[in-house]
This record gives C-alpha cells, structure tokens and sequence, in this order.
C-alpha cells in the first residue's frame, strides 16, 4: 500500500476523470481541484514541450492557492504526422480524426508537473507512447461514432474504454495514453520523500 508520508496533500488539478480513476486505481488519496487556465495562451516549438508547459502551468495555478500541497498538473496531445488531434468538435471532425489514424502509427505525448510551493520543488517532464491502430472499415467507424465515446477523447478514441479494440499495438506506457503516465509520476513522488510504501 502507498500511502503519503506525514500527511502530505495530494491535489490532482485535473477534472479529467481518468486521470482520477488512474491515480485511485494505483491507491493514492488526493483531492481534485482542477484550474482554469487559457490553454490557448501557451504554445511551444514541438507538442511534447507544449504539453509540459500546460501541465506545469495547470499545477501552478493550484499551487498559488495551496502552497503547502504537492500539486499533480497533467496535459496530453494525441499526435500523427506532427498534427496535432484535439477533441472533435463534431461527428464529421471526429470520424476524420479516425480516418487519419486507421492503419497508422501515432504518437500520445502526456507531459506531467509536479510542485509544492512552500518546499520550493518542482518536477515536470513529457511522456511519450507509441500507438498502432488496425485497418478501419467504414463501418467500422461509423459504429465506433455512434457509440458516443470519441466525442470527449483527444484523437476521437479511448484506448480505456470501447475503443480498445482499435488498437493493435502500442509501445510505450498504456495509462499514458490514458492520460497520466502513473509509473513515473509515483516515481517522482517516492523520490520526493511525499510517498512511502
């Protein structure tokens, strides 16, 4: 069992809810406190500095406000042929997004911070895992789209839930691809001294 280490709080500044199912699946205890940042504010040269420079800035954003809390930013960017695929803003979007990835390999890049202001530490870092997908058939695609899943996901897909079975392979770690690359965050945290076993 994890547990934290004289009763150091977690904060989690994501409202993402896989990101909190990962974290309760690896057993830590956190609160969720998730920032309003302009995401579109940051840019960066390549999508695996941008997604670090977001995790770093939604993990400051809590941590001004709870300086005694160890703060948990994460941002991930599902990327093929160096475009970027956000969320589909719609059906049409989001069966394009399909199309690109049938058959291909692409990349999901997470960066993740971690920081406590008032000890005055901070870790941030990018992830980066490998994806197939299969072949898709039209119909294939067109059943995926009315399952309602991609709508919410970056890439149009979700390797945790229905759309498992569009990939074939991957290398890398799988709950980055799910959001938050949790080996290397509990990592940080035990080297931190904020986790004990």
């Amino acid at each position: 069992m994890i547990e934290a280490r004289n009763h150091a709080r977690l904060i989690l500044a994501s409202a993402s809810p896989r990101r909190k199912y990962l974290l309760e699946q690896a057993g830590l205890r956190f609160t969720v406190i998730p920032g309003d940042l302009d995401e579109n504010a940051i840019t960066a040269a390549s999508p695996d500095a941008q997604v670090r420079l977001l995790a770093e800035a939604k993990a400051e954003a809590i941590a001004r406000r709870h300086p005694e809390a160890w703060v948990i930013g994460a941002d991930t960017m599902v990327v093929i042929g160096g475009r970027i695929l956000g969320k589909p803003a719609d059906t049409e979007e989001a069966r394009h997004m399909l199309r690109q990835l049938s058959g291909q390999r692409h990349q999901v890049h997470t960066g993740f911070a971690i920081l406590c202001r008032e000890r005055k530490r901070r870790f941030s870092a990018t992830v980066t895992t490998e994806v197939e997908f299969k072949t898709l058939s039209p119909a294939e695609i067109e059943w995926y789209l009315q399952t309602g899943e991609p709508f919410d996901k970056a890439g149009a897909y979700a390797i945790q839930g229905i759309g498992t079975f569009l990939v074939r392979r991957i290398d890398g770690s799988y709950t980055n691809v799910v959001g938050l690359p949790v080996c290397e965050v509990i990592e940080v945290l035990i080297a931190e001294g904020v986790l004990k076993y």
